[in-house]
Formats: C-alpha cells, sequence, structure tokens
C-alpha cells in the first residue's frame, strides 16, 4: 500500500521537472531573441523613461533628446519633475543625461541641470 501512494507522487515530481525545463529554456530563448530584435527609438526612450522613473522616484517630464550611437548605446537628455509647487511654473524640474544600451535598459545617468519650470526658456537665452 505504500508503493501505490509513493508511485503517483514520484511521477508527479518527474512530470514536475519536465515541465520545467522547456519553460526555462524558452525562458532563455526569450530574452536572446530580445537582445537579437531591434528596438525602434521610441521603445528604447519610453523603457530608459520608465528605468529612470523607477530607480529615482520621480515623475517624468518627457524625453527631449535621444540619439543612438555607433557602438549601440542610446544616449538620451530625459526631464525629471523633481518638486512640485504651487503655482505649477514655480516647480523644480530636472534635466538628466542617461545611456541605454540596444534593448533599452539603462546603463547610467546623471543629473545634469536643475531648473524652475518658469526659467526654462530664460537660462537657455530664450
Amino acid at each position: 500500500m505504500a508503493d501505490s501512494r509513493r508511485a503517483p507522487h514520484d511521477a508527479d515530481a518527474g512530470e514536475g521537472r519536465r515541465r520545467r525545463a522547456p519553460r526555462d529554456a524558452d525562458a532563455r530563448e526569450g530574452g536572446r531573441r530580445l537582445a537579437r530584435r531591434r528596438l525602434s527609438s521610441a521603445q528604447v526612450a519610453q523603457r530608459a523613461c520608465r528605468e529612470l522613473t523607477d530607480i529615482t522616484g520621480l515623475p517624468s517630464e518627457g524625453v527631449t533628446a535621444l540619439e543612438r550611437q555607433d557602438d549601440g548605446v542610446w544616449r538620451l537628455t530625459i526631464e525629471l519633475l523633481e518638486f512640485t509647487r504651487i503655482p505649477n511654473s514655480d516647480d523644480v524640474l530636472g534635466t538628466y543625461q542617461a545611456s541605454a544600451d540596444a534593448t533599452g535598459q539603462l546603463i547610467g545617468y546623471r543629473r545634469v541641470r536643475r531648473y524652475a519650470r518658469s526659467r526654462a526658456l530664460q537660462d537657455q537665452g530664450s
């Protein structure tokens, strides 16, 4: 009787291993396909912007510059809302330069400027 109880459990355990292996292989293959697939500039910008927002915890105002380098690395300029003020023309924004790989994953970033929304054009000499 002990054998009949173990048999289904042993069989289930074996089937479970067989079922997981293909999923793991599919996940690896999916990652390879993603790495080989070239993303559009809009997709890279969205992914990098979302990742920078996740890292900093600051809401994004948008991507203001995007350029693909010869080595395949993307250079982006992203504006983030650093402080909300009343009136909103006094909000403090930060300009961040970021680098992303071909899949849109952030490689690095740094803040290069901080300014009040109302002074955006004045500081640039416009």
